[in-house]
């Protein structure tokens, strides 16, 4: 099964008429605080995220929406960042989708196989929605993925800098006239 990207919004006439959930976020949901959407597309947190299901206090019931599944999305690139865009290529995607006791429903997009990953990614982002536990979820899972992620930066960036070669031209004394 592929998966398939709804860009209009719209609910084909199936899925109404046999009331499943739909996968596509509301549109108020899609602001979700962009560091919790990006930390969880990060290839190697799923250590993260279940260091931090295993010491979030009070987790809630929760169900499944959407049980998770893999697929292939196509890429897409532009050349030099702004030019005429082109397929690059396909990339793996893991998706599924939970609703809490208490109503709300997270939604998670995952590159790779993970399937715990996008459970906890999709935990998360419902959890995250409630405004009583919103603080808990910034404290204990985004703010240190993105601590974690600038720190990686950082390393990232001198390890470039170690391998950096300044070129320069020395002008001969007969030729600096």
């Amino acid at each position: 099964h592929g998966i398939h990207v709804r860009r209009t919004g719209l609910v084909d006439e199936h899925v109404r008429q046999h009331h499943r959930p739909v996968f596509q976020p509301p549109v108020e949901h899609r602001v979700l605080g962009k560091q919790l959407r990006d930390m969880a597309a990060e290839p190697a947190d799923r250590a993260f995220l279940e260091q931090a299901w295993d010491g979030f206090a009070g987790r809630p019931d929760w169900s499944w929406l959407r049980k998770p599944e893999s697929g292939l999305v196509m890429v897409r690139g532009r050349t030099g960042g702004g030019g005429t865009p082109f397929n690059l290529g396909e990339v793996t995607v893991t998706r599924c989708a939970v609703s809490l006791a208490t109503g709300e429903a997270g939604f998670a997009w995952v590159m790779g196989r993970d399937a715990e990953k996008a459970r906890l990614a999709a935990l998360f982002d419902a959890i995250w929605q409630r405004d009583d536990r919103r603080a808990d979820v910034e404290e204990l899972v985004v703010e240190p993925a993105l601590q974690a992620r600038e720190a990686e930066d950082q390393a990232s960036a001198a390890r470039t800098a170690a391998t950096r070669v300044d070129f320069f031209t020395m002008v001969r004394g007969e030729d600096a006239e």
